[in-house]
């Protein structure tokens, strides 16, 4: 479910803007240094702030499951749900309710919360499945082949496998809203999926895991 809003939420920030990544961190660190030698400084600009707004989410994130959610192992969507809250209504502001294009704004607020989205899954102090880190998944899923092959179950790499498919098929899933909504239609949309996800595993998955513990 997360790895489907995560593929979603970054079709919304992709298809309505200037082709900007809130999921790919990779793609805005080149840019944020190729862009000097492209001629397009504005870009490079850019991609160092959505680097910087989804770090700062990872951050923000971070501290609030170590103080505030200890109970809670996915309260990092209800973090994501406010980002997104916000984006929407800063794009209703500037763009209103037909507008095409979402704004480098709501975009930065988008990445803020994609990096909060990230730290969903944590063992150990440490994120053992980055959902928005589609290479990651890839490698992992991979390896469980190459261990499947060599004697293991099937179960070596089928998370993996289903972890990819959900982020395609939310990317799918946006893609398609992009095409009969506007900007801030679809932000609209995107808050309102994560604002039930959110209400899922903050109320219902967490508290079934708190009850077993």
């Amino acid at each position: 479910m997360l790895s489907g809003l995560a593929g979603m939420v970054g079709a919304t920030a992709f298809t309505h803007s200037s082709g900007y990544f809130v999921t790919f961190m990779t793609g805005n660190t080149e840019r944020s240094v190729l862009g000097y030698f492209t001629g397009t400084p504005h870009l490079a600009l850019a991609a160092t702030l959505l680097i910087v707004a989804f770090l700062v989410g990872v951050v923000v994130a971070s501290l609030l499951r170590r103080h505030l959610w200890e109970r809670h192992a996915h309260g990092a969507c209800v973090l994501t749900t406010l980002a997104l809250v916000l984006a929407t209504a800063v794009d209703l502001e500037v763009n209103g309710w037909t507008g095409r294009e979402v704004t480098f704004p709501p975009i930065l607020l988008i990445s803020f919360g994609m990096g909060a989205l990230n730290v969903s899954f944590v063992r150990n102090g440490e994120v053992s499945i980055p959902l928005s880190y589609v290479t990651g998944t890839l490698v992992k899923l991979g390896q469980g082949i190459e261990r499947h092959l060599s004697g293991g179950t099937v179960f070596e790499w089928l998370g993996y496998a289903l972890v990819y498919l959900s982020f395609i098929v939310g990317a799918v899933v946006g893609g398609f809203l992009a095409l009969v909504t506007s900007g801030a239609q679809l932000l609209l949309a995107t808050t309102v999926v994560c604002a039930v996800v959110s209400a899922y595993t903050y109320f219902h998955i967490d508290r079934a895991r708190a009850e077993v513990g």
